[in-house]
């Protein structure tokens, strides 16, 4: 199966439209604000955050809100993944051995 992409332009492009910043867009859809900086490095966002940018950029170019929609979802945040722990630069990708 393909899966399409919206190059980090555009999406920054529809979230402006939309009157948000990266961080009010992460906040309002659950999402960790540095996935949004993971996509300007890789230029690219998954389709389904930038189909989500386009409707809310969409909506507010029509003069039409949106915010109190999703008020409407319990939205839960995504867990941080990879080998972070909390207090440690960096994280711990293994295991603490009693000592």
């Amino acid at each position: 199966m393909l899966q399409s992409v919206m190059d980090y332009d555009t999406f920054k492009s529809n979230i402006g439209r939309a009157k948000l910043t990266n961080k009010k867009f992460a906040e309002l859809v659950g999402l960790n604000s540095k996935s949004i900086t993971n996509y300007a490095q890789t230029g690219q966002v998954p389709a389904h955050w930038a189909i989500v940018a386009l409707l809310m950029g969409e909506l507010v170019a029509n003069d039409l809100e949106f915010k109190h929609l999703l008020d409407k979802v319990k939205i839960q945040p995504n867990k941080v993944r990879g080998g972070a722990a909390k207090g440690r630069w960096g994280g711990s990708k293994q295991t603490d051995l009693p000592l």
